[in-house]
């Protein structure tokens, strides 16, 4: 049995529990010891994958900015435990004066990855600003097991311009946010796949991969309204993993908000676990 360890110490929410999860599928982690260091390896590879036009560090935290466009590249995420003198109130208020400048409210990132109750400390800090919890979610891993028969050609990659035009497309991005995004995914620097399944020469469903050495992460995966529950979203994957292990990757990752029941299932059907989960806390 495959165990998954996710959580903290101390925390005063509903994260607040830590415990050591029995999961169906065998391959997962060789040892639940593991599974710290390869919730680390994989945050650190989203971060990458999923870029900030800008971002800057302070003892420990990440600062990323991009003028609004989503919260993953527009927050604040801890990464070590701290080394400066400064207390916490004073590096949270130095945070909300950066993010002021900018004209946005200030998001803080948090995860359940185990650590020495610094996390614990600065959500319990942040709710008690009035931070409010948002948009909790799961990152689930699958180790690439044998390839399916097919399935990189069931897919078809285009270079990323055309791809952001299906996406938008697809899911009625408008035309500011469209900019942005592709900011963002200019900015990538790993080796990207961007994927479409088309029905009939229409494009029906599209999804990104990022690989950066042994992971790819997997992002943007999208059905049309009118095409949901025919397995285009299965069909986006595979083909995507399947183009992963030709560039070298070994295991894949994504993330996904915790309620989305039918995604949760298209991905626990298609091996994978949860390793961690973060979520955010956004100003008053």
């Amino acid at each position: 049995m495959g165990r998954v360890l996710y959580c903290y110490n101390g925390c005063s929410n509903s994260h607040a529990v830590q415990r050591v999860m029995n999961q169906p599928h065998a391959q997962l982690s060789p040892d639940a010891a593991d599974l710290p260091r390869l919730a680390s390896r994989i945050e650190e590879a989203s971060l990458n994958a999923w870029p900030a036009l800008q971002q800057t560090f302070m003892d420990g935290w990440v600062l990323r900015f991009s003028r609004g466009f989503t919260k993953r590249s527009n927050s604040i995420v801890p990464l070590y435990p701290s080394r400066a003198r400064a207390s916490l109130a004073e590096k949270i208020r130095y945070c909300e004066n950066l993010y002021a400048r900018e004209q946005l409210q200030t998001v803080f990132r948090l995860t359940s990855i185990p650590d020495d109750g610094a996390v614990a400390t600065l959500d319990a800090e942040l709710e008690q600003r009035g931070y409010e919890l948002a948009d909790t979610s799961l990152v689930l891993s699958a180790p690439l097991g044998l390839s399916e028969t097919g399935a990189q050609t069931a897919i078809e990659l285009l270079p990323l311009e055309s791809w952001l035009s299906v996406y938008c497309t697809l899911t009625g991005m408008p035309e500011p946010a469209r900019s942005l995004h592709g900011l963002i995914l200019n900015s990538i620097a790993g080796e990207c796949g961007f994927g479409v399944v088309r029905v009939d020469g229409e494009p029906v469903a599209c999804g990104l991969g990022v690989v950066e050495r042994e992971l790819i992460g997997l992002f943007d995966i999208y059905t049309s309204d009118t095409h949901r529950g025919s397995g285009y979203g299965k069909t986006m994957v595979a083909g995507l993993l399947d183009w992963a292990r030709d560039q070298g990757a070994e295991r894949a990752y994504l993330q996904m908000v915790e309620d989305n029941a039918p995604a949760k299932a298209l991905y626990e059907r298609l091996g994978f676990e949860e390793i961690y989960r973060y979520w955010y806390r956004v100003s008053p």
